[in-house]
């Protein structure tokens, strides 16, 4: 039995039955075959049938089912829902952390290559400040907030230490441990599935890393970070000054790393655009994601883009 991919449908409210659609369309039979959607029938159907695409839809009684490679198979999360494109934010949660109970208790067993969440809004998670990273950490016990959200293109990666903090609380939020063991998280990872020791940059927080003034960040926390961190053996450079690296010289590393979501992610995404995927590192399986959001301007204009769908699902197959 050749190993599944398992994708979540994401937020109903959104333009993820569009993704889903665009992409079946493109994939290969071969990658289609191993593919089950956690979805909910109904929904899904109804969401086809508004965005008038016509495509055939099972609905699974277990993973193990085998059907025609051209059919689109769901794992059903048994729910009714009225309206299929404004689906209320209490529901919404529910149908999301059904979903991703059902794919974290699969994804623990040995015949599934990894899960694809697709784009949620924050709104539904339960907990504020809280993406779906956390969630899965949680889920997954993972202990001192070790977990990594990397962002990566085929040959570029960034990752930001706090994630969905607000800018306020950045600053009280680091500390030399919680810098330390996100990078190992990455060497790690980077040694297992690439067999190679990433040049990893680092930047620092303040702009200009804030002249290394005595009782700045850099100074105080980051560059005392790097010091053990290079102890280790890991190639780490910094702090990089963030408002020139992103230039040319980001091109040096495999990795760069930031202090907070926004100083790594607009920067990237301004060069790679929908050619990344969003990776959780340090759980026991594979998960990645879009990278984007929701975009429920979108919904029912056939603008939604599938690439970073794409990109996910060529990852997990080709690990």
């Amino acid at each position: 039995m050749k190993k599944k991919i398992l994708i979540i449908t994401g937020d109903p409210n959104s333009i993820n039955s569009e993704l889903i659609f665009k992409t079946w369309k493109k994939l290969n039979r071969k990658i289609k075959k191993k593919i089950i959607f956690i979805s909910n029938y109904n929904l899904l159907k109804e969401q086809f049938k508004k965005l008038k695409y016509k495509t055939k839809i099972i609905n699974l009684k277990n993973i193990q089912y085998i059907s025609s490679e051209d059919s689109l198979k769901i794992l059903n999360v048994n729910l009714k829902f009225k309206n299929p494109f404004k689906v209320d934010r209490n529901q919404a949660s529910n149908f999301f952390y059904t979903s991703l109970k059902i794919a974290h208790k699969l994804a623990l067993k040995k015949d599934i290559s990894g899960i694809i969440t697709c784009p949620i809004s924050k709104h539904i998670l339960n907990k504020k400040k809280i993406g779906v990273t956390e969630v899965l950490a949680l889920k997954s016990k993972i202990k001192n907030n070790s977990e990594v959200m990397l962002i990566k293109s085929k040959k570029f990666a960034v990752c930001p230490i706090t994630t969905h903090e607000d800018i306020k609380n950045v600053s009280r939020k680091l500390n030399k441990q919680l810098i330390l063991n996100k990078i190992k998280t990455i060497d790690k990872w980077f040694k297992l599935k690439f067999k190679k020791k990433p040049k990893i940059g680092i930047l620092g927080l303040n702009p200009h890393n804030a002249e290394l003034r005595k009782n700045s960040e850099e100074k105080r926390i980051i560059i005392p970070s790097i010091l053990k961190i290079k102890k280790l053996g890991i190639n780490i450079t910094g702090p990089l000054v963030a408002d020139a690296l992103f230039i040319k010289d980001y091109k040096n590393y495999d990795v760069v790393v930031g202090m907070y979501h926004d100083q790594v992610l607009i920067p990237f995404k301004s060069i790679f655009k929908y050619k990344a995927i969003n990776l959780t590192l340090g759980l026991k399986y594979l998960r990645v994601s879009p990278d984007h959001g929701v975009a429920q301007n979108l919904i029912g204009k056939n603008k939604a883009n599938p690439t970073s769908l794409i990109e996910c699902i060529n990852f997990i197959n080709n690990s």
